[in-house]
């Protein structure tokens, strides 16, 4: 039930990983390996579900004027954003950018990006399932060592 828990957080568009590894270790005391299986599967199969059903989900949403006008200028942004990404680094660019674990970042924002950019969905789901790892590897790391990994980044006070 736990890691059932678990697999619906790492679904959530906000939490994904960032959240997800978290709160099977620290509040549910789960194994981490088992946790960490569990996230990137379950991240991987919302990148599938995304970048299959998003072509559908915008023909019925685009029919509102409003949201037609939002689309517009998020797509652009994220074109152009992504474009450059991938012109200098390749496909890597979007598994960095679905790596990373940044606000806004992550499979949905990277699905979004690969159907904009029109990568074939074969391409794209080993793209998302290298930016999953890099992001569980990310998140692990900090969910095993805490604030450990980060304190060279701050000086400590005097």
């Amino acid at each position: 039930m736990a890691l059932l828990q678990v697999a619906l957080l790492s679904l959530v568009p906000v939490t994904e990983l960032r959240g997800a590894i978290p709160f099977g270790v620290w509040a549910r005391h789960l194994p981490l390996g088992g946790v960490v299986l569990v996230c990137v599967a379950a991240n991987w199969l919302a990148a599938l579900i995304t970048y299959l059903f998003i072509r559908y989900v915008l023909v019925l949403l685009l029919r509102s004027r409003a949201f037609a006008r939002l689309w517009g200028a998020y797509a652009a942004g994220v074109q152009k954003r992504m474009h450059k990404n991938v012109e200098r680094w390749g496909a890597w660019g979007l598994a960095m950018y679905i790596g990373f674990p940044l606000p806004g970042t992550g499979v949905y924002s990277g699905a979004i990006a690969a159907y904009l950019l029109g990568m074939s969905f074969r391409r794209f789901m080993w793209v998302a399932l290298a930016g999953v790892l890099l992001m569980a590897t990310i998140i692990t790391a900090v969910v095993v060592t805490g604030n450990a990994a980060f304190m060279w980044l701050v000086k400590p006070p005097a």
